[in-house]
């Protein structure tokens, strides 16, 4: 049968088969001595050894699409970054740091804008016109008006999501308004392995129906880019890329080179000004982390 691993704790794997429940498996000696580790988010197939008990072995991983590092899970979809607009403020380098980590990864973004109802409505449109004039989705909500909660349902359906943003943008409350419909937590989980109650850092998904899965992350303060090559931030700036061919030399970072497309779509306002920014200060500190 096949299911999706949905939590890991010591060498077990909870897999959740849809339709069927949450099956406890160990994985096949063979994937140690081929030196591969099941993680969370992986497809796999599904040896059923008590049906009552739901129990089993893991005896196939199937191909993954991709893999994050921070959280250690695969096969995500896409992205939700949570950002409240005031309460605390935005933190702009850091939502662009959160940009670039996934876009290197290829993965689909949203952005979420919470709190909106402590805010005026002019301030919330200019912060989230920046980034929807970038071309990223931009969902707003307010979890005390419970304002744009089913927009968030509509994109998870059928996808695997990592919630991701610092502390305090109220991620936690945003997932609360999702608890009618996630069937599986780390209760039930607990109750049915009789060990008491189990913490972990590592990621755990949560079903929203059958098809659709979340994975909650820990609040960051800060992310640091180590494996990206100062030469290469450019590409994760999604808006610069369509200047690229208007610079005078194709190895242009947009920094201190003469005519530069990005540049003069700055100077026309084409660009972001605080987005420019952000892209000097992380450009400036790879290339410091290099040199050192």
């Amino acid at each position: 049968m096949l299911g999706k691993i949905i939590k890991g704790i010591a060498g077990f794997y909870y897999v959740h088969i849809p339709t069927e429940g949450v099956y406890e498996c160990k994985a096949k000696g063979i994937f140690r001595k081929d030196n591969i580790k099941p993680l969370v988010g992986d497809n796999v197939e599904v040896e059923i050894l008590d049906k009552d008990n739901f129990l089993g072995n893991i005896v196939k991983i199937m191909p993954r699409k991709n893999e994050l590092i921070r959280p250690l899970v695969s096969n995500i979809d896409q992205v939700i970054i949570v950002f409240a607009v005031t309460d605390p403020d935005p933190n702009y380098n850091l939502l662009d740091r959160f940009l670039v980590a996934i876009e290197k990864e290829n993965i689909d973004i949203i952005i979420c804008f919470n709190k909106i109802d402590i805010l005026d409505e002019v301030k919330v449109n200019n912060i989230i016109s920046v980034y929807k004039n970038v071309g990223y989705k931009v969902i707003t909500t307010s979890t005390l008006k419970i304002e744009g909660i089913d927009n968030i349902k509509d994109v998870l359906k059928d996808k695997t999501s990592v919630f991701a943003g610092p502390s305090g943008v109220g991620k936690s409350s945003i997932l609360n308004e999702l608890q009618d419909k996630v069937k599986m937590e780390t209760g039930e989980i607990s109750a049915k392995i009789k060990r008491g109650k189990h913490t972990t850092r590592h990621a755990e998904l949560m079903s929203f129906d059958d098809t659709s899965y979340i994975v909650d992350t820990p609040g960051f303060s800060s992310i640091f880019l180590n494996e990206i090559e100062a030469k290469d931030l450019r590409e994760y700036f999604i808006e610069f890329l369509k200047y690229n061919d208007q610079c005078k030399f194709q190895t242009c970072v947009h920094i201190n080179e003469p005519q530069c497309g990005v540049k003069e779509a700055l100077n026309n306002g084409q660009i972001n000004q605080n987005r420019y920014d952000s892209y000097k200060m992380i450009y400036d500190e790879i290339k410091d982390q290099r040199r050192w």
